[in-house]
């Protein structure tokens, strides 16, 4: 057997809305507006619970410690914790602030997996995003890496890469912008890869929001994956959908095995990819895709992006159902939520589930923008850190922790409040002893 489990990242104590994501629509919307921490975590862990108790494979990762002092200290910051945050929120607040994100909730960001069937060593490979694109979600890489090490941590079944060299000509935004077809988990696999722009040469490119993904990171990371030729393309996502507010790829469509959700706006030339899926799958995976395919008569742009459709969730359970997971803002919107009806009797989605993340939603991120899928056999699953997976046991002791150590309110101002990083502090301390991570955070050392 193998297992596609999905690995959501927990809510951070610094959740809040600063407004740091250009080209994310509901990140500059919402900034400066009042967060509610524990609200968002609370949100995020019922969503996995909901999961695991319909059999799904269901893990957790950990937030990011936030305020992040090392990276204030590596700028010239200096003396005790409190001095820094003083000097930095009043010397420079949008530098602080981009060090209090809790963006690393957003797990889909993580990085690149590919499964070891698709290997030509038979080894899982990993690389962090390296998320050069943007300040504040830059940080998150050296941490992303210790945790993705620890819980992976045995070398007879997981390889793990440095990130990709950072800088323009190589970004690297992770799984957001890739998907893998199969007709089974555990058989062989076609990855795309999506990319907004190349770091060498020209291509057309957006004339209002920057395109984060370059074509020679996603290049680097299939050969240093090995996975065979046959078995990946590239595809340039639409300028005009980016400079319509889709950031990355899974806001504007998303797979599940053999089924593709998309909308006719997603690439440049987009049925000429849908053709070299078509073909690449049935060649690779001996199995005809599914495809389901969004007009803009059907639904705008505009509608696509405020709702999230396509930061929907799709997984099949354990008794082989299709089922999709849509944010409820979907249902707000008359030309969406009349789709997605006419999706379980046409299309094959055995089930829609809705799902209220609305803290996250404010923020830019859906259903998949928390989760980062990781294809593990049974020998892998069995190396795999078993503290991280969510059960009724571990809901429950998260759920407390939450509880416990988040704030019901939050706005930008009060991130220079000195007590939030002793107050976070002491929750990821002790987040690391329920999940049996040991010292993944620098104040750990």
């Amino acid at each position: 057997m193998t297992y596609e489990v999905n690995f959501d990242g927990i809510v951070g104590p610094t959740h809040n809305y600063s407004g740091l994501s250009f080209g994310n629509v509901a990140s500059i919307s919402h900034k400066e507006s009042v967060s509610n921490p524990k609200e968002a975590a609370l949100q995020g862990l019922k969503k996995m619970k909901f999961l695991a108790d319909l059999g799904i494979k269901q893990a957790v990762l950990p937030p990011h410690e936030r305020p992040h002092i090392p990276t204030l200290q590596a700028l010239g910051y200096s003396g005790t914790d409190a001095e820094i945050i003083n000097q930095a929120s009043t010397n420079n607040l949008e530098l602080y602030l981009a060090c209090c994100s809790a963006a690393a909730m957003w797990t889909a960001n993580a990085g690149i997996v590919t499964p070891s069937s698709d290997a030509i060593d038979r080894k899982v490979h990993f690389t962090p995003a390296n998320l050069c694109s943007k300040f504040h979600r830059s940080i998150e890489t050296e941490t992303t890496s210790k945790i993705l090490q620890t819980i992976f941590n045995d070398p007879n079944y997981f390889t793990h890469h440095m990130p990709i060299s950072s800088g323009s000509y190589f970004s690297d935004e992770g799984a957001a912008n890739h998907t893998r077809f199969c007709k089974e988990d555990q058989g062989k696999g076609v990855h795309l890869f999506v990319y907004g722009r190349k770091g060498f040469g020209s291509l057309q490119t957006p004339k209002k929001f920057p395109a984060r993904q370059t074509l020679e990171a996603f290049q680097a990371i299939a050969m240093r994956h090995q996975i065979p030729g046959d078995q990946v393309i590239f595809a340039q996502q639409n300028p005009d959908a980016i400079d319509g507010g889709v950031f990355h790829n899974d806001v504007i469509s998303v797979g599940n095995r053999n089924l593709f959700f998309y909308h006719e706006l997603a690439f440049v030339d987009t049925e000429a990819v849908i053709e070299q899926i078509k073909e690449r799958v049935k060649g690779v995976c001996q199995t005809e895709m599914h495809f389901i395919k969004v007009g803009v008569e059907d639904i705008s742009l505009e509608n696509a992006v405020s709702s999230y459709l396509f930061n929907s969730q799709i997984v099949t359970s354990p008794n082989e159902r299709t089922l999709l997971f849509a944010p409820t803002e979907c249902r707000e919107i008359p030309s969406v939520k009349d789709f997605l009806e006419k999706m379980i009797p046409v299309h094959g989605i055995q089930e829609i589930h809705y799902l209220p993340l609305h803290e996250s939603m404010r923020n830019g991120g859906g259903p998949a923008c928390l989760r980062f899928r990781v294809v593990l056999s049974e020998a892998e699953l069995a190396a795999t850190n078993p503290h991280v997976f969510m059960d009724d046991v571990l809901y429950e002791k998260l759920t407390r922790w939450v509880e416990k150590h988040y704030r019901y309110k939050l706005a930008p101002k009060d991130l220079a409040d000195p007590q939030l990083l002793l107050e976070t502090r002491a929750a990821l301390d002790e987040l690391t002893r329920i999940l049996h991570l040991g010292n993944v955070y620098s104040f750990q050392v």
